[in-house]
C-alpha cells in the first residue's frame, strides 16, 4: 500500500525542558503556527516517544503541532533506567498532571488531541479528567490497558502466536499461580544486569510478534536504552492496567458525550482488537467508527484516515 501524502518534514519553532514535579523534566516541542489550532500528540508504549514523523500528519500553516515525551523515556528526565525508584511517580494520574502542566505553560486553553495505541488510554483519560480542555479527540488502534485487554496481549492472543508465545511464557518463568506479566516485571527490575538483558530481549521479541503479525521489524538494531526503557515501562503499565480503576475509561464515557471523536481502527489488529474501538463508538454519540480492512495495529490507510480527521476538524470553528 502506497504511503499517505505526508506534510513536508518541519522542525520544531520551540522546545524545552518543562519541570513538573517529583523530580521530573519532560521535554516538549512545538511546530507549525503558533496561531494555528492548538494540537497535542500522545505517543505510545508507553515509552514510545515522540519521534519526529508525527508532526507530518498535521497541516502546518493550520496547527500550532505540540508533542512530547512521557515521564521516564524519550529526552525525559530521569529514564526509569537504571533507577527503577522513578516508577513510583510514573502513573496515569502523574501522565495527566503533566499534560496540564504543559498546556498552561504553553499558555493553550483547550486542543484537540491526537493518541496512538496506548495514546489513546491516555487521551481518553485525560479528556475525561478535563474535559473542557479537549476540543476533539483523533484516536487510532485504541486500547483501554484494563485487566482484560492486559491478560489478551500477554496470555490469550498466544493462541494466534503459539512458537512465539511459548518462548515468551518460557523466558518470564512464571509460577503457575502467577502472571506473565507480573513475572516479567519482576524481571525487568531485577537488580541483576543480565536478568534486565534477557527479559527486555524477550519482551520486545513478544512485542514483534503481535504487532506486526510475525513480519519482524529491525528491533535489534534499536538502541538498547529505548528497548530497556519501552520493555520496562509498558510492563509498569500493564502490570497496573494503567493505575485506573477497572471500568473507569467505560464509565466516564459520559463526560465526552459532547466531544466530536474519530476511531479508526485496523481490522487485523490483534494488540488491540477492533471491539474497543467499536464498543467506544456505540456508547459515543459525537464519535465516528472507521475501520480499515487490510492493516493491523497501524499502517499507511490507518494514518491517511487519521490526517483526513485532523484536516476535518481544522475547518471546524473553536468551542
Amino acid at each position: 500500500m502506497s504511503t499517505p501524502a505526508l506534510f513536508a518534514p518541519i522542525e520544531p519553532y520551540a522546545s524545552g525542558m518543562l519541570p513538573v514535579g517529583d523530580g521530573h523534566e519532560i521535554y516538549w516541542e512545538s511546530t507549525g503556527n503558533p496561531r494555528g489550532k492548538p494540537a497535542l500528540y500522545l505517543h505510545g508504549g508507553p515509552g514510545g516517544g515522540i519521534g519526529s514523523g508525527y508532526r507530518r500528519w498535521f497541516d502546518p500553516e493550520r496547527y500550532l503541532i505540540v508533542g512530547f515525551e512521557q515521564r521516564g523515556c524519550g529526552r525525559s528526565r530521569p529514564l526509569v533506567i537504571p533507577d527503577a525508584a522513578a516508577l513510583a511517580t510514573n502513573t496515569t494520574a502523574h501522565l495527566i498532571a503533566d499534560i496540564e502542566v504543559l498546556r498552561e505553560h504553553l499558555g493553550i486553553r483547550s486542543w484537540l488531541v491526537d493518541g496512538v495505541s496506548w495514546g489513546t488510554t491516555l487521551a481518553l483519560a485525560y479528556a475525561q479528567a478535563h474535559p473542557g480542555r479537549v476540543d476533539q479527540l483523533v484516536l487510532m488502534s485504541t486500547t483501554f490497558t484494563d485487566s482484560d485487554a492486559v491478560e489478551w496481549i500477554t496470555e490469550t492472543v498466544g493462541r494466534l502466536f503459539p512458537v512465539e508465545w511459548d518462548a515468551f511464557r518460557g523466558a518470564g518463568g512464571a509460577r503457575p499461580d502467577q502472571r506473565l506479566v507480573d513475572a516479567y516485571y519482576d524481571l525487568l527490575t531485577d537488580t541483576d544486569e543480565q536478568v534486565r538483558t534477557r527479559a527486555v530481549d524477550s519482551w520486545m521479541a513478544w512485542e514483534d510478534a503481535h504487532v506486526s503479525l510475525g513480519a519482524k521489524p529491525a528491533a535489534d538494531e534499536q538502541d538498547p536504552v529505548w528497548r530497556r526503557v519501552f520493555a520496562t515501562l509498558v510492563v509498569h503499565y500493564w502490570k497496573h492496567a494503567a493505575f485506573l480503576p477497572p471500568s473507569a475509561l467505560r464509565d466516564g464515557l459520559p463526560a465526552l458525550h459532547h466531544i466530536p471523536a474519530v476511531l479508526i481502527q485496523g481490522k487485523l489488529d490483534v494488540s488491540g482488537p477492533a471491539a474497543t474501538a467499536w464498543e467506544l463508538h456505540k456508547a459515543w454519540p459525537g464519535s465516528r467508527f472507521v475501520l480499515i480492512d487490510d492493516e493491523g495495529h497501524g499502517g499507511p490507510a490507518m494514518i491517511e484516515a487519521m490526517m483526513r480527521a485532523i484536516a476535518a476538524f481544522s475547518e471546524q470553528p473553536e468551542p
